[in-house]
C-alpha cells in the first residue's frame, strides 16, 4: 500500500473496493494535516468500467474534453510521449486548462500512475475478480500557475482516484481527489469552497461524458466490441 494511502479517507482507501456504502460518498473532509478530501459518487448509465478506461485512452484534443464538459474544460494542450492512443496511459501526463465550477480557469498537470501505487495490490486483484471493482485510474495532480513537480515527473499538489463497480444499469463512480499536500497551510490554499467547487465540477463532468460515452466507445470499435443491438 502506498505511504500516501493513510491520507486519503478516514479510514482506508482500501474501503472503496468494497460496494457497502461508505461514510463519505459525495462531499469533503478535512485531514487533521489540513489538507482536503473531495469525494464524489457519479451514476454513469449506461456505461461500464472498461470503457471509462478506454476513454483516458481515447481523449486527445480540445473538443475531446470540451464533449466531456462543455463549460469548464477550456483548452487540451496535450499528452507527453508515454501515452499511446488506444493502447496506454499509465505513466503518461497530460496538460490542460479548466475552470471548477465558479472558480475561474486554471492550468492543470496530471500523472497517471499504477492503481496499485496506491490501492492494496492484493485487496485490488481480489476486487476485480470478484467484480466489485471494474476500472481504478489514478494520478497526481497539480493546479495553478506555478506547478510543484518532483524529481520524478509528479505534480506534488494532490492525489485523484476514479474507481467503477459495474451495475445491471451502467456502472457507479466514486472519484476521491486529495489536495494541498504541497502546502505548509492547506487550509488557506485549498479552501473549502475550492473544494465543493471541484465535487460539482467531477459530478458534472462524468454525467456529460456518461451520456456520449457508450455510443462513442463501440463506434470506435473499442477492444473490438460489436455494438449491442437494441431493436
Amino acid at each position: 500500500m502506498s505511504n500516501n494511502s493513510s491520507e486519503w479517507d478516514l479510514s482506508s482507501i482500501d474501503d472503496l473496493l468494497q460496494p457497502a456504502p461508505l461514510r463519505l460518498e459525495t462531499g469533503i473532509a478535512r485531514l487533521p494535516n489540513g489538507c482536503l478530501v473531495v469525494a464524489v459518487r457519479t451514476d454513469l448509465h449506461g456505461c461500464k468500467g472498461r470503457m471509462l478506461d478506454w476513454w483516458f485512452k481515447f481523449f486527445e484534443t480540445t473538443q475531446h474534453i470540451k464533449w466531456w464538459h462543455p463549460h469548464d474544460h477550456v483548452a487540451h494542450h496535450g499528452w507527453d510521449s508515454k501515452w499511446k492512443k488506444g493502447e496506454n496511459y499509465i505513466g503518461a501526463s497530460i496538460r490542460a486548462v479548466e475552470s471548477l465550477a465558479e472558480i475561474p480557469p486554471v492550468a492543470a498537470q496530471l500523472k497517471f500512475h499504477d492503481p496499485k501505487d496506491v490501492f492494496d495490490a492484493a485487496k485490488l486483484a481480489r476486487a476485480f475478480e470478484q467484480q466489485e471493482t471494474s476500472a481504478a485510474i489514478y494520478a497526481r495532480i497539480g493546479f495553478g500557475a506555478h506547478i510543484a513537480i518532483d524529481a520524478n515527473g509528479d505534480p506534488e499538489d494532490g492525489q485523484m482516484i476514479h474507481q467503477t463497480r459495474d451495475t445491471p444499469f451502467g456502472c457507479v463512480l466514486r472519484s476521491r481527489f486529495l489536495l494541498g499536500q504541497s502546502s505548509d497551510k492547506p487550509e488557506r490554499d485549498v479552501p473549502d469552497q475550492l473544494g465543493l467547487a471541484l465535487m460539482r465540477h467531477c459530478y458534472t463532468e462524468f454525467t456529460y461524458l456518461s451520456r456520449f460515452l457508450p455510443s462513442l466507445y463501440y463506434g470506435e470499435h473499442a477492444n473490438d466490441e460489436p455494438a449491442p443491438l437494441p431493436w
